[in-house]
């Protein structure tokens, strides 16, 4: 299954692997398909790394997941078949394992050093393009 994130500099077309992480990838179609994600920034972006989505808040610590969880988030689904080993991984963010919410990030090249601890569900399959363009976009110095 696919879904299009619609950008303000293009559109990124997405594969989910739904069979492999199938409560991430539920999650993510869900909140796509409410609108949960409509006009949210991506907040975080660094060159050579990711860009991370998902926070309706804008500060990288707000979101939570479709699942009725007292904290809104629900755990890894960690798959050695899935690694992050190249340009467009899309993976969910969170702050340690198991804390999975509505928060995601879409790799600008391959990072090893990301596997087992961040769920991989999908990966950019038009729209590279737009990927360079998001990794151009000039940010604010870190406070």
């Amino acid at each position: 299954m696919s879904v299009t994130l619609h950008t303000n500099v293009g559109d990124l077309k997405i594969e989910l692997f739904c069979e492999q992480a199938p409560r991430a990838s539920e999650n993510f179609l869900a909140l796509c398909g409410s609108g949960y994600y409509d006009n949210v920034h991506f907040h975080r972006n660094i060159k050579g790394f990711m860009i991370q989505g998902g926070d309706p808040t804008g500060t990288g610590k707000g979101g939570r997941s479709i699942y009725p969880t007292p904290s809104g988030k629900f755990p890894d689904e960690i798959n050695d078949s899935l690694k992050h080993t190249k340009r467009g991984i899309l993976s969910m963010a969170n702050s340690g394992p198991n804390t999975n919410g509505s928060q995601f990030f879409i790799t600008y090249k391959a990072h090893a050093h990301l596997n087992g601890k961040y769920t991989v569900f999908g990966q950019v399959i038009d729209g590279m393009d737009v990927l360079d363009r998001m990794e151009k976009v000039p940010t604010d110095a870190q406070a």
